[in-house]
């Protein structure tokens, strides 16, 4: 039987086709991921789909020419998204590069350049683990210690301490020391707030000085002599 001559370049095809191979890493252990975990490849308009193999690997088959973003599902880890490029040498060949991608970001921010290595299963690059996933959060539970962590009940209790310590100390100190403790305090600027230092402002005549005279003199007494100058003015 002869096949047609238009028929023998379609049948070359596939074989310049690419074949994208992920590897697993080491860590976690391949064997203990579920058999459900696969790999996908995905672009506009189409997309491929690999299980995860004897091998620990996921072989995708004659991949197109195109940019695509590779994903690994698993329900127990998670893996690093790839971004992975396919184009076509002078020679006719497909080859491929891939980086690390960021989700949400935009699609030319490229991460690290990951190597093209030739594994058991043919060219491929290696996925990067993210760690387990975990799907609950432990409640948290009470303790003493985390209220004492608080700045606010730590600075109800530094104020306590001073409030009620400092008078046991001052009780307790030297009886010279404590008698210039107590004059510094009378003419500390706290004094005049409590009214224990006179207020030196206490005997001053607004009035007099706006009329430009000294202080207000008293009624005359005895013996004094009475010049007209502290006389009102008549007109």
């Amino acid at each position: 039987m002869r096949f047609p001559a238009l028929a023998v370049p379609a049948l070359a095809a596939p074989a310049l086709a690419a074949s994208i191979t992920l590897y697993l890493p080491p860590v976690p252990n391949p064997f203990t991921l579920p058999a459900s975990t696969h790999a996908t490849l995905s672009t506009l308009g189409s997309a491929f789909s690999a299980p995860i193999s004897a091998l620990n690997t996921f072989v995708f088959h004659n991949v197109t020419p195109g940019s695509y973003l590779a994903d690994i599902h698993c329900k127990t880890d998670g893996f690093r998204p790839l971004r992975i490029d396919v184009a076509r040498d002078a020679d006719g060949k497909e080859t491929f590069q891939a980086w690390d991608t960021f989700r949400g970001n935009e699609w030319g921010n490229k991460g690290e350049t990951l190597p093209v290595k030739d594994g058991s299963a043919g060219w491929g690059v290696e996925a990067k683990s993210l760690g387990k996933k975990m799907y609950f959060v432990d409640r948290p539970q009470f303790s003493v210690l985390s209220i004492l962590k608080n700045p606010m009940i730590l600075m109800g209790l530094v104020s306590m301490l001073i409030f009620f310590g400092m008078p046991k100390l001052v009780e307790n100190m030297d009886p010279d020391l404590k008698a210039e403790f107590e004059a510094r305090q009378r003419e500390g600027p706290m004094a005049a707030m409590s009214g224990q230092q006179q207020n030196p402002l206490g005997n001053f005549d607004m009035a007099a000085f706006l009329a430009g005279s000294g202080k207000k003199e008293g009624g005359a007494g005895a013996g004094s002599v009475s010049d007209g100058r502290n006389e009102p003015v008549r007109r």
